[in-house]
């Protein structure tokens, strides 16, 4: 179902809290100008692994995927015998036009059977992450996810999302009409991007649970209650936008779970959503530049612990002193890894070369493209929303 990291023996302090990450891997293909430049494993779950692995925070996952599953990953999934791998194409314009503004568009082509009640775990966890991306979490499913976790983090796009009959596009619907907002209330927190938040209310939502509208180079703004906080972004190269709000979110679970104030895990989730988008598909992080980070997120939590302890749920979400200070920390690490990285990348991106050879260059290993799950027609699955 899907298997657990294990903290190392000699960690005693309350790193031991264990986090389930609900959503299904998927197939991307990424598409610019109708020309396939590369095809990566795909989902939320997938990204928010690669972030929650390599800052080392124990974590379960609940993924399904179709015996034609490409990919190898460290937390097995489960096996659908009745259908395939969520498949999802990501077309992107070099010229984008007054009706085209998007970043991408995207259309999903297949999609795997969803993630049932059933389908989970027991036993019991300190934080959930629902991260569904082609549909596949259902209402009940997370109601039960709220049942086993004390802390449940949705990313509104398992709500609200909805696609085309005849392509796949995908759209969006108002979170009132989506069959989840009676649950909204359990909820511990909503993350939604700004081109979703229309679709959640926020003044509404932050009522009744902490609200996390992430806007892109811009950062992302807290809100909760009666108070909203805005976070500060991190520079970047931006190559592909896919799964930077995925990696937000892994980030900002990261902070949270070794015990940083909201509004410093939040840090963390821009940090991580400016790396993600300096890589084409999914990322792959210097683990000298994941140590690093590691190393400042534990120097704050000392910092901040005398500080943060026996304050009410309000105080947690206010910015705690030194917290500029920390952006600052953050950000010189960043430059300090990533910067040669990041322009070398734009420079493969900006040749045109490079994009016939990106399919042989994909985060420094070689690429093979899976042309049979390109070329099969889109189809739908009318079991799915």
């Amino acid at each position: 179902m899907g298997r657990e990291n294990q903290e190392p023996q000699q960690q005693q302090r309350p790193l031991s809290r264990r986090v389930l990450i609900v959503g299904n891997y998927c197939h991307d293909v990424l598409i610019k100008d109708d020309v396939v430049i590369a095809e990566s494993l795909g989902g939320a779950a997938s990204f928010i692994s690669v972030v929650l692995d390599g800052l080392s925070i124990p974590s379960a996952y609940v993924a399904k995927v179709g015996s034609d599953f490409a990919y190898p990953v460290s937390h097995d999934p489960i096996v659908s015998p009745s259908s395939k791998t969520t498949l999802f194409h990501a077309h992107f314009s070099s010229e984008p036009t007054e009706s085209r503004r998007q970043d991408r568009v995207l259309k999903r082509v297949r999609s795997c059977d969803p993630i049932l009640p059933s389908d989970l775990p027991g036993s019991r966890f300190d934080f959930g992450l629902a991260v569904g991306v082609g549909g596949e979490i259902l209402p009940e499913t997370l109601d039960r996810m709220l049942d086993l976790c004390t802390v449940v983090f949705v990313d509104v796009q398992a709500l609200i999302r909805v696609f085309d009959s005849v392509d796949g596009t995908v759209k969006m619907i108002g979170l009132k009409e989506s069959g989840f907002f009676h649950l909204l209330p359990r909820i511990g927190f909503l993350k939604a991007s700004a081109e979703e938040a229309p679709f959640v209310d926020v003044d509404e939502a932050r009522k009744l649970c902490c609200v996390v509208v992430t806007n892109g180079k811009d950062g992302c703004t807290v809100h909760w209650k009666d108070a909203e906080y805005q976070i500060a972004p991190f520079s970047a190269v931006q190559i592909d936008p896919t799964g930077a709000g995925d990696s937000f979110l892994g980030g900002l679970v990261a902070g949270l779970v070794q015990g940083l104030a909201v509004p410093d895990a939040a840090l963390l989730g821009n940090f991580c959503g400016s790396l993600t988008v300096g890589h084409i598909g999914l990322p792959k992080f210097d683990p000298k530049l994941l140590q690093r980070v590691k190393d400042e997120v534990c120097r704050r939590k000392m910092q901040c612990s005398c500080c943060l302890e026996g304050l009410d749920d309000r105080l947690k979400f206010v910015k705690p002193l030194g917290h500029d200070q920390f952006h600052s920390a953050l950000g010189e690490t960043k430059l300090a890894f990533s910067c040669s990285t990041q322009e070398c990348q734009r420079d493969l991106v900006n040749s045109t070369a490079a994009e016939q050879d990106i399919h042989y260059q994909f985060n420094g290993q070689q690429k093979v493209l899976l042309n049979p799950v390109f070329e099969e027609p889109i189809q739908s699955n009318s079991s799915m929303p």
